[in-house]
Protein backbone atom coordinates (compact mmCIF):
# COMPACT_ATOMS: atom_id res chain seq x y z
CA UNK A 1 0.00 0.00 0.00
CA UNK A 2 1.79 3.35 -0.70
CA UNK A 3 1.49 5.31 2.60
CA UNK A 4 1.46 8.85 0.48
CA UNK A 5 -2.15 8.21 -0.90
CA UNK A 6 -5.34 9.57 0.71
CA UNK A 7 -7.15 7.06 3.06
CA UNK A 8 -10.05 5.29 1.04
CA UNK A 9 -13.83 6.30 0.98
CA UNK A 10 -15.63 3.81 3.29
CA UNK A 11 -19.04 3.81 4.44
CA UNK A 12 -20.51 2.77 8.17
CA UNK A 13 -23.03 0.45 6.62
CA UNK A 14 -22.69 -2.71 4.08
CA UNK A 15 -25.06 -3.41 1.12
CA UNK A 16 -26.99 -6.12 0.61
CA UNK A 17 -25.74 -9.50 -0.31
CA UNK A 18 -26.68 -8.83 -3.80
CA UNK A 19 -23.58 -6.45 -4.34
CA UNK A 20 -21.38 -8.87 -3.26
CA UNK A 21 -21.56 -10.60 -6.82
CA UNK A 22 -20.98 -7.93 -8.48
CA UNK A 23 -17.09 -8.24 -8.42
CA UNK A 24 -15.55 -12.18 -8.09
CA UNK A 25 -12.32 -13.35 -6.54
CA UNK A 26 -10.70 -15.70 -8.17
CA UNK A 27 -7.69 -18.42 -7.20
CA UNK A 28 -7.85 -17.33 -3.91
CA UNK A 29 -5.29 -19.48 -2.13
CA UNK A 30 -6.53 -20.82 1.51
CA UNK A 31 -2.84 -19.79 3.30
CA UNK A 32 -0.38 -17.54 2.04
CA UNK A 33 3.08 -17.53 3.01
CA UNK A 34 4.05 -15.26 5.67
CA UNK A 35 6.90 -12.36 4.24
CA UNK A 36 6.00 -12.91 0.19
CA UNK A 37 4.00 -10.22 -1.49
CA UNK A 38 0.47 -11.73 -2.36
CA UNK A 39 -1.12 -11.28 -5.46
CA UNK A 40 -4.78 -10.93 -6.09
CA UNK A 41 -7.15 -11.96 -8.93
CA UNK A 42 -10.25 -10.73 -9.12
CA UNK A 43 -13.01 -10.34 -12.54
CA UNK A 44 -15.18 -7.17 -12.92
CA UNK A 45 -18.48 -8.01 -14.14
CA UNK A 46 -20.87 -6.31 -16.24
CA UNK A 47 -22.71 -5.27 -13.33
CA UNK A 48 -20.42 -2.94 -12.23
CA UNK A 49 -18.42 0.12 -13.94
CA UNK A 50 -15.06 0.72 -12.30
CA UNK A 51 -14.39 4.63 -10.88
CA UNK A 52 -11.11 6.07 -10.16
CA UNK A 53 -11.20 5.77 -5.95
CA UNK A 54 -12.20 2.25 -6.12
CA UNK A 55 -9.92 -0.24 -4.09
CA UNK A 56 -9.35 -3.82 -2.76
CA UNK A 57 -8.76 -4.04 0.98
CA UNK A 58 -7.61 -7.19 3.17
CA UNK A 59 -10.07 -7.29 5.96
CA UNK A 60 -10.19 -9.77 8.80
CA UNK A 61 -13.13 -11.96 8.54
CA UNK A 62 -15.86 -10.80 11.04
CA UNK A 63 -15.30 -7.19 10.00
CA UNK A 64 -18.44 -4.66 10.19
CA UNK A 65 -17.73 -1.82 8.23
CA UNK A 66 -15.22 -1.05 5.67
CA UNK A 67 -13.85 1.18 7.78
CA UNK A 68 -12.26 -2.08 9.35
CA UNK A 69 -9.62 -2.47 6.93
CA UNK A 70 -6.45 -4.01 7.07
CA UNK A 71 -4.13 -2.28 4.33
CA UNK A 72 -5.85 -1.48 0.36
CA UNK A 73 -4.31 -1.04 -2.98
CA UNK A 74 -6.05 1.22 -5.39
CA UNK A 75 -7.97 -0.60 -7.89
CA UNK A 76 -6.58 -0.03 -11.39
CA UNK A 77 -9.01 1.13 -14.19
CA UNK A 78 -9.84 -1.64 -16.99
CA UNK A 79 -9.05 -0.77 -20.68
CA UNK A 80 -12.05 0.95 -21.99
CA UNK A 81 -14.88 -0.92 -23.82
CA UNK A 82 -15.16 -3.31 -20.96
CA UNK A 83 -18.81 -2.49 -19.89
CA UNK A 84 -20.42 -5.21 -21.73
CA UNK A 85 -17.77 -8.31 -20.66
CA UNK A 86 -16.47 -9.04 -17.63
CA UNK A 87 -12.46 -7.86 -17.13
CA UNK A 88 -9.54 -9.91 -15.36
CA UNK A 89 -7.66 -7.59 -12.99
CA UNK A 90 -5.37 -8.19 -10.54
CA UNK A 91 -2.76 -6.56 -7.65
CA UNK A 92 -0.45 -7.23 -5.75
CA UNK A 93 0.18 -6.31 -1.96
CA UNK A 94 3.70 -6.25 -0.61
CA UNK A 95 4.98 -8.33 2.19
CA UNK A 96 5.20 -4.93 4.14
CA UNK A 97 1.92 -4.34 4.69
CA UNK A 98 0.53 -8.06 5.35
CA UNK A 99 -0.64 -9.31 8.38
CA UNK A 100 1.44 -11.40 10.51
CA UNK A 101 -0.68 -13.37 12.39
CA UNK A 102 -2.73 -16.46 11.31
CA UNK A 103 -6.04 -15.15 11.44
CA UNK A 104 -8.63 -15.52 8.58
CA UNK A 105 -9.00 -12.37 6.12
CA UNK A 106 -10.62 -11.86 2.93
CA UNK A 107 -10.39 -9.32 -0.24
CA UNK A 108 -13.10 -6.91 -0.34
CA UNK A 109 -13.84 -4.87 -3.42
CA UNK A 110 -15.22 -1.30 -2.20
CA UNK A 111 -16.29 1.62 -4.65
CA UNK A 112 -15.87 4.96 -4.32
CA UNK A 113 -18.85 5.17 -2.03
CA UNK A 114 -17.47 3.24 0.58
CA UNK A 115 -20.12 0.31 -0.35
CA UNK A 116 -18.77 -3.90 -0.97
CA UNK A 117 -19.08 -5.05 -4.64
CA UNK A 118 -17.22 -8.17 -4.04
CA UNK A 119 -15.43 -10.35 -1.06
CA UNK A 120 -13.41 -13.52 -1.53
CA UNK A 121 -13.21 -17.06 0.76
CA UNK A 122 -11.22 -16.26 4.02
CA UNK A 123 -7.73 -17.44 3.92
CA UNK A 124 -4.58 -17.43 6.26
CA UNK A 125 -1.17 -15.86 6.57
CA UNK A 126 0.81 -18.86 7.21
CA UNK A 127 2.68 -22.16 6.20
CA UNK A 128 0.60 -24.61 4.23
CA UNK A 129 0.49 -27.96 5.93
CA UNK A 130 -0.90 -31.20 5.26
CA UNK A 131 -3.81 -30.94 7.92
CA UNK A 132 -4.71 -28.10 6.48
CA UNK A 133 -5.17 -29.32 3.09
CA UNK A 134 -7.38 -31.61 4.51
CA UNK A 135 -9.29 -29.75 6.64
CA UNK A 136 -10.33 -27.71 3.26
CA UNK A 137 -11.54 -30.23 2.24
CA UNK A 138 -14.25 -30.53 4.49
CA UNK A 139 -17.92 -30.02 4.48
CA UNK A 140 -17.62 -28.27 7.95
CA UNK A 141 -15.47 -25.42 6.95
CA UNK A 142 -17.63 -24.77 4.08
CA UNK A 143 -20.88 -24.78 6.22
CA UNK A 144 -19.41 -22.49 8.77
CA UNK A 145 -18.08 -19.93 6.26
CA UNK A 146 -22.07 -19.81 5.15
CA UNK A 147 -23.17 -19.44 8.98
CA UNK A 148 -20.26 -16.18 9.27
CA UNK A 149 -21.79 -14.96 5.76
CA UNK A 150 -25.75 -15.50 6.69
CA UNK A 151 -24.71 -13.50 10.22
CA UNK A 152 -23.35 -10.79 8.08
CA UNK A 153 -26.22 -10.77 5.91
CA UNK A 154 -27.99 -10.27 9.42
CA UNK A 155 -25.95 -7.52 10.88
CA UNK A 156 -26.17 -5.48 7.96
CA UNK A 157 -30.08 -5.68 8.21
CA UNK A 158 -30.09 -5.16 11.49
CA UNK A 159 -27.61 -2.00 11.21
CA UNK A 160 -29.86 -1.33 8.10
CA UNK A 161 -33.03 -0.73 10.48
CA UNK A 162 -31.08 1.23 12.93
CA UNK A 163 -29.97 3.54 10.13
CA UNK A 164 -33.31 4.34 8.81
CA UNK A 165 -34.53 4.61 12.81
CA UNK A 166 -31.65 7.55 13.03
CA UNK A 167 -32.15 8.83 10.24
CA UNK A 168 -36.24 9.39 11.42
CA UNK A 169 -35.60 10.67 14.43
CA UNK A 170 -33.01 13.09 12.45
CA UNK A 171 -36.08 14.32 10.71
CA UNK A 172 -37.75 14.59 13.99
CA UNK A 173 -34.77 16.52 15.60
CA UNK A 174 -35.04 18.62 12.58
CA UNK A 175 -38.19 19.76 13.26
CA UNK A 176 -38.23 19.50 16.82
CA UNK A 177 -35.41 22.48 16.01
CA UNK A 178 -37.11 24.37 13.55
CA UNK A 179 -40.07 24.85 15.93
CA UNK A 180 -37.53 26.27 18.68
CA UNK A 181 -35.71 28.34 16.16
CA UNK A 182 -39.30 29.96 15.64
CA UNK A 183 -40.33 29.87 18.83
CA UNK A 184 -37.10 31.45 19.49
CA UNK A 185 -37.93 34.27 17.28
CA UNK A 186 -40.76 35.02 18.26
CA UNK A 187 -40.02 35.40 21.87
CA UNK A 188 -37.21 37.86 20.84
CA UNK A 189 -40.00 39.46 19.29
CA UNK A 190 -42.22 39.69 22.28
CA UNK A 191 -39.07 41.01 24.61
CA UNK A 192 -38.23 43.91 22.28
CA UNK A 193 -42.75 44.64 21.98
CA UNK A 194 -41.70 44.41 26.07
CA UNK A 195 -39.06 46.97 26.20
CA UNK A 196 -40.72 49.07 23.78
CA UNK A 197 -44.10 48.75 26.08
CA UNK A 198 -41.94 49.02 29.32
CA UNK A 199 -40.55 52.83 27.59
CA UNK A 200 -44.17 53.95 26.68
CA UNK A 201 -45.10 53.29 30.06
CA UNK A 202 -42.13 54.99 31.96
CA UNK A 203 -43.17 58.23 29.35
CA UNK A 204 -46.46 58.35 30.57
CA UNK A 205 -45.75 57.83 33.62
CA UNK A 206 -43.83 61.18 33.56
CA UNK A 207 -46.61 63.28 31.93
CA UNK A 208 -49.19 62.02 34.35
CA UNK A 209 -47.08 63.46 36.74
CA UNK A 210 -46.05 66.11 35.21
CA UNK A 211 -50.10 66.94 34.61
CA UNK A 212 -50.85 66.16 38.31
CA UNK A 213 -48.09 69.06 39.38
CA UNK A 214 -49.77 71.15 36.83
CA UNK A 215 -53.32 70.42 38.69
CA UNK A 216 -52.29 70.52 41.61
CA UNK A 217 -50.73 74.22 40.82
CA UNK A 218 -54.05 75.12 39.03
CA UNK A 219 -56.12 74.07 42.15
CA UNK A 220 -54.09 76.40 44.19
CA UNK A 221 -54.26 79.12 41.73
CA UNK A 222 -58.18 78.61 41.87
CA UNK A 223 -58.13 78.63 45.80
CA UNK A 224 -56.31 81.86 45.41
CA UNK A 225 -59.23 83.03 43.19
CA UNK A 226 -61.89 81.72 45.25
CA UNK A 227 -60.41 84.16 48.39
CA UNK A 228 -60.19 86.96 46.31
CA UNK A 229 -63.90 86.45 45.07
CA UNK A 230 -64.48 86.40 48.98
CA UNK A 231 -63.08 89.24 49.92
CA UNK A 232 -64.39 91.13 46.67
CA UNK A 233 -67.82 90.05 48.40
CA UNK A 234 -67.10 91.14 52.01
CA UNK A 235 -66.07 94.36 50.53
CA UNK A 236 -69.04 94.45 48.67
CA UNK A 237 -71.36 93.71 51.26
CA UNK A 238 -69.31 96.22 53.84
CA UNK A 239 -69.89 98.90 51.25
CA UNK A 240 -73.67 97.70 50.97
CA UNK A 241 -74.02 98.02 54.58
CA UNK A 242 -72.64 101.60 54.61
CA UNK A 243 -74.95 102.72 51.07
CA UNK A 244 -77.56 101.37 53.67
CA UNK A 245 -76.50 102.89 56.56
CA UNK A 246 -76.65 106.42 54.32
CA UNK A 247 -79.62 106.22 52.58
CA UNK A 248 -81.33 106.01 56.19
CA UNK A 249 -79.44 108.82 57.29
CA UNK A 250 -80.46 110.48 54.46
CA UNK A 251 -84.42 109.48 55.19
CA UNK A 252 -83.27 111.33 58.38
CA UNK A 253 -81.98 114.58 56.93
CA UNK A 254 -85.60 114.92 54.73
CA UNK A 255 -87.55 114.53 57.13
CA UNK A 256 -85.77 117.53 59.34
CA UNK A 257 -85.82 119.25 55.33
CA UNK A 258 -81.96 119.20 56.21
CA UNK A 259 -81.26 120.11 52.53
CA UNK A 260 -77.58 120.62 52.80
CA UNK A 261 -76.68 117.45 54.75
CA UNK A 262 -78.75 115.40 52.17
CA UNK A 263 -76.70 116.70 49.53
CA UNK A 264 -73.56 115.76 51.23
CA UNK A 265 -75.23 111.94 52.00
CA UNK A 266 -76.08 112.08 48.21
CA UNK A 267 -72.33 113.00 47.21
CA UNK A 268 -71.86 110.38 49.63
CA UNK A 269 -73.83 107.93 48.49
CA UNK A 270 -72.40 108.77 44.71
CA UNK A 271 -68.86 108.07 45.91
CA UNK A 272 -69.94 104.30 47.83
CA UNK A 273 -71.80 103.90 44.77
CA UNK A 274 -68.90 104.79 42.52
CA UNK A 275 -67.03 102.31 44.37
CA UNK A 276 -68.84 99.61 44.50
CA UNK A 277 -69.23 99.91 40.84
CA UNK A 278 -65.69 99.67 40.40
CA UNK A 279 -65.73 96.80 42.70
CA UNK A 280 -67.77 94.75 40.75
CA UNK A 281 -66.02 95.87 37.73
CA UNK A 282 -62.83 94.83 39.40
CA UNK A 283 -64.65 91.36 40.39
CA UNK A 284 -65.88 90.33 36.46
CA UNK A 285 -62.91 91.49 35.04
CA UNK A 286 -60.71 89.37 37.22
CA UNK A 287 -62.60 86.01 36.62
CA UNK A 288 -63.66 84.29 33.12
CA UNK A 289 -66.48 81.89 33.09
CA UNK A 290 -67.25 79.12 30.78
CA UNK A 291 -70.61 79.81 29.09
CA UNK A 292 -71.30 76.08 28.57
CA UNK A 293 -70.91 74.97 31.98
CA UNK A 294 -69.62 77.63 34.38
CA UNK A 295 -66.37 76.66 34.92
CA UNK A 296 -64.39 79.57 36.27
CA UNK A 297 -60.95 80.79 34.89
CA UNK A 298 -58.40 82.92 36.30
CA UNK A 299 -57.79 86.12 34.75
CA UNK A 300 -54.34 85.43 33.59
CA UNK A 301 -55.32 82.10 31.98
CA UNK A 302 -54.10 81.33 28.38
CA UNK A 303 -56.58 82.39 25.85
CA UNK A 304 -55.90 79.14 23.78
CA UNK A 305 -56.69 77.03 26.59
CA UNK A 306 -59.76 78.97 27.33
CA UNK A 307 -61.09 79.09 23.85
CA UNK A 308 -60.03 75.52 23.59
CA UNK A 309 -62.33 74.37 27.17
CA UNK A 310 -65.01 76.31 25.34
CA UNK A 311 -64.35 74.77 21.96
CA UNK A 312 -64.30 70.99 23.48
CA UNK A 313 -68.44 71.80 24.27
CA UNK A 314 -69.34 72.29 20.29
CA UNK A 315 -69.50 70.28 17.19
CA UNK A 316 -68.88 72.22 14.46
CA UNK A 317 -69.92 71.40 10.74
CA UNK A 318 -66.85 70.34 9.04
CA UNK A 319 -68.98 71.49 5.82
CA UNK A 320 -70.20 74.76 6.53
CA UNK A 321 -69.31 77.01 9.54
CA UNK A 322 -72.45 76.47 12.02
CA UNK A 323 -71.83 74.92 15.77
CA UNK A 324 -73.75 72.88 18.02
CA UNK A 325 -73.42 72.28 22.01
CA UNK A 326 -72.77 68.67 22.64
CA UNK A 327 -75.75 68.44 24.95
CA UNK A 328 -77.88 68.91 21.04
CA UNK A 329 -76.43 65.77 19.61
CA UNK A 330 -79.69 65.25 18.00
CA UNK A 331 -79.46 68.69 16.04
CA UNK A 332 -76.19 68.23 15.22
CA UNK A 333 -76.86 65.16 13.26
CA UNK A 334 -79.80 66.73 11.88
CA UNK A 335 -77.68 69.14 10.19
CA UNK A 336 -75.36 66.87 9.06
CA UNK A 337 -78.02 64.60 7.39
CA UNK A 338 -79.72 68.01 5.68
CA UNK A 339 -75.77 68.12 3.90
CA UNK A 340 -76.24 64.91 2.53
CA UNK A 341 -79.18 65.26 1.28
CA UNK A 342 -78.13 68.47 -0.50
Amino acid sequence: MDDSCDDPPTSAVLLDSCHFSQVLFNNVEKFYVPGADVTCYYTLTQNITARGKDWVGIFRVGWKTTREYYTFMWAPLPAAGHSDTAVQQNIQFKAYYLPKDDEYYQFCYVDQDGMVRGASVPFQFRAETEDDILVVTTQGEVEEIELQNKNLQEENEELKASCANLQKQNVELQEELKKTQELQKSLESLRSNTEKLELEVNSLKMENKHLKEQGDCREAELQQLKEQIQNVSSEKERLEGRLKTALEHMDQLQQRDLMKELEEQKHLFQVLQAEKDEADEESQASLRMCPMCDEVFPEDVDTSQYEAHVQNHLLECPICTESFEKSNRQVYDDHMLCHRLE
